[in-house]
Parts: structure tokens; sequence; C-alpha cells
């Protein structure tokens, strides 16, 4: 799946630092590291967890490091039944990152203070997109799941 997603960060822009948390502020996250991947998910699942038209999620890079600075105890976890979920501050409601297994996996954009040093990549699933949604910008969209092959994009 990587090789159409566009190029690994360089070692400068591995070694950034990004915090984030929850709109309450009782959870806080860094990472030492980067994101990569960031794109917009618009299936019926993610517009229902995020209450929006779509999700914005970034992946933790390889060889950055996740940490919670404060809150982990407070976390809920929404699992799929396929080893993968989300967690979000069981104070407030925000949805933080994506788990696979007990392993933050990536964080949603929202939750990032300041800049994440990532632009959307894509648009996913949207093919079962809201009615209402219309989206803008110049990022590739695929019906589905992201495909091994970027000239599968639709006009969705």
């Amino acid at each position: 799946m990587a090789a159409y997603l566009g190029a690994q960060p360089s070692p400068q822009e591995q070694c950034i630092v990004i915090e984030g948390g929850c709109s309450c502020g009782a959870i806080r996250y860094r990472i030492d590291g980067s994101l990569q991947h960031a794109r917009a998910c618009h299936c019926s699942r993610c517009r229902k967890i995020f209450s929006g038209a779509s999700s914005a999620y970034a992946e933790v890079a390889p060889g950055s490091n996740f940490t919670w600075l404060t809150g982990a105890d407070r976390l809920t976890k929404h699992g799929t039944g396929d080893g993968w979920g989300l967690a979000f501050c069981s104070v407030c409601g925000s949805t933080l990152c994506g788990m696979a297994g007990e392993s933050v996996h990536g964080v949603t954009l929202g939750s990032v203070d300041g800049d994440p040093g990532v632009q959307l990549e894509m648009h996913i699933f949207v093919g079962s997109k809201a009615p209402w949604d219309h989206i803008g910008g110049d990022a590739p969209r695929f019906d589905e799941g992201p495909p091994s092959d970027p000239t599968s994009s639709s006009a969705a």
C-alpha cells in the first residue's frame, strides 16, 4: 500500500515534535518524529464517529515515538472487532487516535496543536460520502479504500 502514498519523510522531517490533545485538556500526547499518509475518510462509520463529513487522520511514521503525556487513564477505546479501533477522551469525547491492538497507529489531525507537518494526500470511501458533502481541493479521491494503483481515483 505504501508504494502509491508518496515519498517517505526525509530525516529532517522526522525530527519534529508534534503535540496534541483533547478538547477539555484532560489528555495530552507527544510525537517525536513525524506523521505520514494523511487522509480524509468519508465512510459512514467515520461520519458517525467524528460527527462530520469525514475523518482527518494521519499515521505515526515508522521510527517516531508516540507518548501519552497526561490522561492516559482517561482514554476510552472503541474497537471494530478486527484489532483496529479508536481512542477518545472519556471526559469530553474528543477522538484522539487510531489503535492497532494496544499501539497507537495514527492521530486525528484535529487533535494536533498547530501544524501537523502533513497535508491531506487523499479522500477515501467517497463512494459512500454523505449527499450534502462537497469535497474541494485537488487531493485524489477513491470510491473505496486506497488502492495499490493511484490511477484508479474517481471523480466523485
